[in-house]
């Protein structure tokens, strides 16, 4: 508190003698409380707000630990690691400048903000001048123009499936064989290795977590497969130019393996076929082929084969707090980037009816209506006091199509009284009255009536 004392003396422009003569204190007694050898007491708090009419908030430690936790978040976009003491010195040796760090940082992410709602309202993705691509964004884009499906590992999935002998319920067993004799590979089930899949190139061991379910290990295998056998096409298809640096890079590589180990499951024909047949019951395919529910939504989104087309699906999941971890798009759905998502989504309405499969027929702002199929996934704990994982996905296509889906029964398709309206976002969404909306459009200025709050189109404090 030292610091805040002296800038006080400061900035009215008072000695040390005359400030200590002002609150009835030794000069020496207050040039320790300015170097912070002693303590802040009451009296001298209380002193200080009667002389010089100060709120004794200023001298909070709840203020300080307000500014550390805005100045972590603030300093978590820059360049170099910042240590937690190095913040905490600022914010208490420093605090006006850690409050000019803090406001800096909101306009830099308004300013980033509007640029991506009206790249959105362009029709565009990028514009120059604007804040450079995450990795994982330049990762989320590079799966968006390829319409989320990769055909060169479609087919390499389902010769190998073919020359490996592999079944549905048979998959497990086979990978773990093909391994061992193609590739002089051991498997590990380990409980407790703090990863779901860990290979040791030099012993050829692969460690899987034993937590896993069959299915789910059956994916890792499939993965570090992909990397054995498929090298040098992940490593052909990463060398895009969408992918700006190696972290960009390294991720989608991850992501084409993952895909992969989705299409050498679920092969592509053999799993179409049997979508078709079912008429995309997700959870008869997940029985029918051994795998979660995640999955098969998630493989249901990439049948895009120009010959052979499924359903073209959008796919989400997201947590409880609305962030989305996984969102792809077989066609040309945008979801937003700033913003947040829509609270009238179902996909939120499924955390409160965890294992059901809920649908919606849901309507954009611009007219199109779509129908969407979402329920929680996610994974127990594995100890008291462990937390779980859980997660809500969305599954969903134009209604022009709904009529493909098991999930259309009883559905009036026609009836467009029967669409919820949704947005992509509050900041890029038009309506102005929905009665969810948390912010107003970016860019937009909006007239509030003081004598009739039903007309306030978001809530004011």
């Amino acid at each position: 508190m030292g610091v805040r004392l002296r800038r006080l003396r400061e900035e009215r422009k008072l000695k040390q003698i005359e400030l200590a003569n002002a609150l009835g204190i030794s000069p020496s007694y207050l040039n320790q409380l300015e170097q912070n050898q002693r303590s802040l007491t009451v009296p001298v708090l209380l002193k200080i707000n009667q002389v010089f009419g100060v709120d004794v908030q200023l001298f909070s430690e709840d203020e300080e630990g307000r500014l550390i936790t805005e100045l972590r978040d603030a300093l978590a976009e820059g360049t170099e690691d910042v240590s937690l003491a190095e913040v905490r010195e600022l914010a208490m040796n420093m605090p006006a400048v850690g409050r000019t760090l803090v406001t800096l940082h909101r306009r830099y992410r308004e300013a980033a903000e509007r640029s991506e709602a009206m790249a959105a309202q362009l029709g565009d993705d990028w514009i120059a001048g604007g804040p450079a691509r995450m990795p994982y964004e330049q990762v989320r884009d590079f799966f968006y123009a390829q319409h989320n499906h990769i055909e060169p590992l479609d087919e390499a999935a389902e010769r190998l499936y073919a020359a490996a002998g592999l079944s549905p319920r048979g998959v497990h067993a086979g990978l773990r064989a093909w391994l061992r004799d193609r590739h002089n590979v051991q498997i590990i089930f380990a409980e407790g290795n703090g990863a779901q899949r860990r290979y040791d190139p030099a012993l050829r061991t692969l460690h899987i977590s034993a937590e896993l379910k069959q299915g789910q290990q059956a994916f890792q295998m499939a993965t570090q497969l992909a990397f054995l056998e498929l090298g040098d096409v992940i490593d052909r298809l990463a060398d895009n130019r969408i992918l700006q640096g190696e972290e960009a890079r390294q991720l989608v590589r991850v992501g084409l393996a993952n895909y992969f180990a989705g299409a050498l499951l679920l092969p592509y024909r053999d799993f179409l076929a049997a979508a078709e047949g079912e008429a995309y019951d997700i959870e008869k395919l997940a029985r029918g082929f051994g795998v979660g529910f995640e999955t098969i939504c998630h493989r249901l989104s990439t049948l895009q084969r120009a010959e052979a087309r499924g359903v073209p699906f959008f796919f989400v999941r997201v947590d409880r707090a609305g962030n989305i971890s996984k969102r792809q798009s077989a066609t040309d759905f945008h979801f937003s980037r700033v913003g947040g998502s829509c609270p009238l989504w179902n996909v939120y309405e499924a955390f409160t009816q965890p294992g059901r499969v809920l649908t919606q027929i849901a309507q954009m702002p611009d007219g199109r209506t779509y129908l969407w199929i979402a329920r929680t996934v996610g994974t127990a704990n594995t100890g008291f006091g462990v937390p779980g994982k859980t997660f809500a996905v969305g599954l969903g296509c134009d209604i022009r199509h709904a009529g493909r889906l098991v999930y259309s029964r009883g559905l009036d398709l026609a009836d467009p009284l029967t669409a919820t309206p949704i947005g992509a976002g509050c900041k890029v969404c038009e309506r102005i009255g929905c009665p969810q909306r948390a912010f107003p459009p970016i860019g937009r200025s909006v007239a509030v009536d003081q004598n009739r709050s039903t007309l306030a189109p978001y809530p004011v404090a």
